[in-house]
């Protein structure tokens, strides 16, 4: 008989971004898991706990050791099912779910399409490590703030009037200020030296706060973001000036396309992608550590065009039997995820998804029945579900539960 419900163990990565030591929610969790070997060390910068099968973290069986892919390679039918695997022609888990803790921003990206992502894998496996693309959601645990994506035309076309950024602007100004001039202020501003860079910073914070408008975060974020990297960096410019900057409460959440430019700023969120780890970076990292320019402007897109469109509002599943589950369902095949928030004493059922599932529990404590037996939930335990499993839980203490489902 094949177990369904497998509690993991997981581990947590150290980008200089990440939170210090117990700071870090994500080493919080990861150290909470019980039987794990991970400790918390205070002098190191704890980024991203990552939960499932993706080789360069992947998640082990906490009482056999092993790890989770190798499992599911063994018993594929039954965990994760004959729909999904025809569905993604693999027997691996379509999703990569994360915990970070966001100290300081994170690179300015994007994640290349599945046309590039494949391309860029054949010819740089080394530092493109699949040929898949990575469509994601953050969901906020904590305040939360974020760049993402780009500001309305109107709003950029505004700002751009401002003399420090007259520079960026086209030579030949054409009738309509549209994504093509978008496009060229975005290269500028990547390809400009530091000199400009560090230049223009100092004239926008010489202007009076007035002239920003509506934008007057742009010279309250300048000094911050230039003690976190240098008033050089590329990315202080871009991000600022052309992108919307949200800040976010636990339990909102932002959809990322593929292609969509985004860097996170801080707080704790629940990160899920389609399972890749394909990145280009031109900003908030060492020049050595940038992709790209041309690269980087050929693949990006335009979506979203204001904060509200990058919003992506929960909904009411209406697979939970008692109504305390909802779920985040950007638009895309590979996940969902589920909210589950359960007051002390109370109960929520789910009813079988078709699919694998990753559950993580970020507060409280209880119980899951499932698969005919009871399991314990607490703060940083983590379990995989195999497909056709129904889930009952029960709170002793009111219990807060993310689960990436795929169908």
């Amino acid at each position: 008989m094949v177990q369904k419900v497998l509690q993991l163990k997981c581990q947590c990565n150290e980008y200089p971004w990440g939170k210090q030591g117990s700071e870090s929610l994500a080493a919080q969790l990861c150290a909470k898991t019980p039987g794990t070997d991970f400790k918390i060390d205070e002098n190191k910068p704890y980024s991203e706990m990552w939960m499932g099968t993706y080789p360069e973290l992947p998640s082990y069986v906490l009482e056999t050791g092993e790890d989770l892919q190798k499992v599911l390679d063994k018993h594929s039918q039954e965990l994760i099912g004959h729909g999904v695997i025809r569905k993604f022609k693999h027997t691996m888990l379509p999703y990569l779910p994360k915990v970070l803790s966001i100290a300081k921003a994170l690179p300015l990206q994007l994640h290349p399409n599945k046309d590039l992502a494949e391309e860029l894998h054949r010819k740089d496996p080394s530092q493109f490590t699949d040929p898949n693309h990575k469509p994601e959601i953050a969901l906020a645990l904590s305040d939360f703030e974020a760049f993402c994506g780009f500001k309305s035309l109107e709003d950029i076309e505004r700002l751009m009037q401002l003399e420090p950024l007259k520079k960026f602007l086209p030579e030949v100004k054409k009738p309509r200020f549209d994504d093509q001039t978008l496009k060229h202020i975005v290269r500028e501003m990547l390809k400009a030296s530091d000199e400009t860079i560090a230049e223009t910073n100092d004239a926008l914070l010489k202007l009076p706060k007035e002239k920003f408008g509506k934008d007057t975060y742009i010279p309250d974020l300048i000094p911050r973001l230039s003690n976190q990297y240098d008033k050089c960096d590329n990315g202080t410019v871009v991000a600022l000036v052309l992108m919307n900057y949200l800040q976010l409460k636990a339990g909102d959440s932002i959809y990322i396309p593929a292609d969509g430019i985004h860097a996170y700023l801080s707080g704790d969120i629940i990160e899920c992608m389609a399972r890749s780890d394909n990145v280009l970076n031109t900003g908030f990292c060492p020049r050595a550590d940038r992709n790209n320019v041309d690269t980087f402007c050929s693949v990006l897109t335009f979506t979203p065009h204001t904060a509200e469109e990058a919003l992506l509002k929960p909904k009411k599943f209406e697979r939970a039997r008692n109504g305390k589950t909802k779920i985040y369902a950007p638009p895309l095949s590979e996940f969902n995820v589920l909210s589950t928030e359960i007051g002390d004493g109370e109960n929520e059922m789910i009813s079988a998804i078709e699919g694998p599932s990753i559950l993580l529990v970020t507060k409280g404590s209880g119980t899951l029945k499932a698969d005919g037996k009871e399991h314990k939930l607490s703060e940083g335990y983590i379990y995989f579900i195999g497909q056709g499993t129904e889930m009952e839980f029960h709170s002793d203490k009111a219990l807060q539960i993310f689960t990436a489902i795929v169908e």
